[in-house]
């Protein structure tokens, strides 16, 4: 092995990884993998969505046997106070299209089938192996890895980052800078288990339909954070991610807010009579456009959610990673293919495909978001949605007492949380401002 030059090695076997290992091994390139899991998707069991637009874009007949679970046509949104929510759901028939938009995936299941691709391809797939240093030349320049294999190092054009946001071989190397607890955030996570006529009963669902339930509010004490449950065939995946800094500075117990989450009454009945077999933490990048650290340099390129690439307005991770995966394949390809050194200035090119790209315009246009409600998520996830919880309830009780007594209370309450944190104007500014 050590002996053996490679065009491209990939550091990481998830969303990113797959895709850039993938679309260089398709295009003849000698491509080595490395996973420091018993195999691709071990260290990830929780569930996920799929956007099917970036992946067929990779492999365009992925719907013929890729582990999908269910193609999703409701999205409702929550915002939750300790005892109600007050929700927004969206549901459409034209999601059950021949070629569905989007889907629940099992990610220990879909990052193995997706790595048999990369076999498929002419790419090696070598796991439980960890990159541990990058190898450079006298001038610096990237060229190759060394791993707790015997060996020494391993050589390659060019290096892909694409371990994931804690990923040490790039900080360690002086790449990028270690995440911020302010731009990562810890979602904790479980696999519910019961049968399939089950979970379609409680859903409304038929057939292959699948349902995302995403919600914020008091449920994360305070802290930015987000609650969601998704459908799978025969599971439920439930879980509740923060902010790293929120969960640092108030010192709460992430599985603490899971149990709270859980026995919530308006999640309760949902996983009642559930098996849970499965448990699992998860690092996501939160910091949005601002936080996305260098991309490229000689030798070297990152991707996925080790470069930040996260949509943390919509919600959206996995089609960023693919997406990013995908454009550095294709500019190493494009570089090898007219001769060319992995050079700085060559690899540009992967940025600059991105830039062109729906990630970096996105992002972009949400740059600012993050922050805002990073900032203020007291007020928007404990004080308005306490509001908000009484409004309706003062506006569907009936008791005898006057309504407009209550109205007026409910008024005085939310001018003053407006007179106290002044975010309503300045929400509204900065909404009109993204579009």
């Amino acid at each position: 092995m050590t002996k053996s030059k490679f065009d491209a090695i990939v550091i990481g076997a998830g969303m990113s990884g797959n895709a850039a290992a993938y679309s260089m091994a398709r295009r003849g390139l000698k491509v080595l993998q490395l996973e420091r899991g018993e195999h691709s998707g071990s260290k990830n069991v929780q569930g996920a969505i799929l956007y099917a637009n970036m992946l067929e874009a990779i492999i365009p007949n992925f719907r013929d046997d890729a582990p999908l679970e269910r193609h999703l046509v409701e999205q409702r949104f929550w915002l939750m106070d300790d005892s109600s929510h007050t929700g927004v759901h969206y549901r459409s028939d034209d999601f059950n299209e021949l070629k569905p938009n989007r889907y629940t995936i099992i990610r220990a299941q879909f990052d193995k089938w997706f790595s048999s691709k990369v076999r498929e391809a002419g790419g090696t797939v070598l796991c439980e192996t960890t990159a541990t240093k990058l190898a450079r030349d006298r001038s610096g320049s990237v060229i190759g890895v060394y791993t707790d294999r015997e060996g020494g190092v391993i050589l390659a054009d060019v290096v892909v980052l694409a371990e994931g946001v804690n990923g040490l071989l790039g900080t360690r190397a002086g790449l990028r800078d270690m995440p911020k607890p302010e731009n990562v955030a810890l979602a904790v996570k479980e696999m519910h288990f019961m049968p399939e006529e089950v979970i379609a009963e409680r859903f409304g669902l038929t057939g292959g339909e699948g349902c995302v339930i995403e919600a914020g509010g008091t449920i994360s004490r305070g802290m930015a954070g987000l609650g969601f449950l998704y459908t799978n065939k025969e599971s439920i995946s439930v879980g509740i991610g923060c902010l790293v800094s929120g969960l640092a500075e108030s010192m709460e117990n992430p599985y603490r807010l899971l149990d709270a989450f859980k026995q919530h009454p308006s999640i309760r009945p949902l996983l009642a009579g559930s098996e849970i077999k499965e448990y699992a933490a998860h690092l996501i990048p939160e910091g949005g456009f601002k936080a996305i650290p260098q991309l490229f340099g000689n030798g070297w390129v990152v991707v996925g959610d080790a470069a930040q690439l996260n949509n943390a307005v919509h919600r959206e991770g996995s089609n960023l990673a693919m997406t990013s995966g995908l454009m550095a394949g294709e500019a190493i390809f494009q570089i090898k293919s007219r001769g060319g050194l992995m050079t700085k200035h060559n690899l540009s090119l992967y940025k600059g495909m991105l830039d062109k790209s729906f990630v970096m315009k996105d992002l972009m246009k949400h740059k600012d978001l993050p922050s805002l409600l990073h900032t203020d998520s007291h007020n928007f996830l404990m004080t308005y949605p306490t509001l908000i919880s009484q409004a309706a309830q003062n506006f569907v009780r009936v008791d005898g007492a006057p309504k407009i007594n209550r109205e007026k209370a409910t008024a005085a309450s939310f001018i003053n949380a407006r007179s106290r944190w002044g975010l309503i104007s300045d929400a509204v500014r900065s909404a009109v401002s993204w579009r």
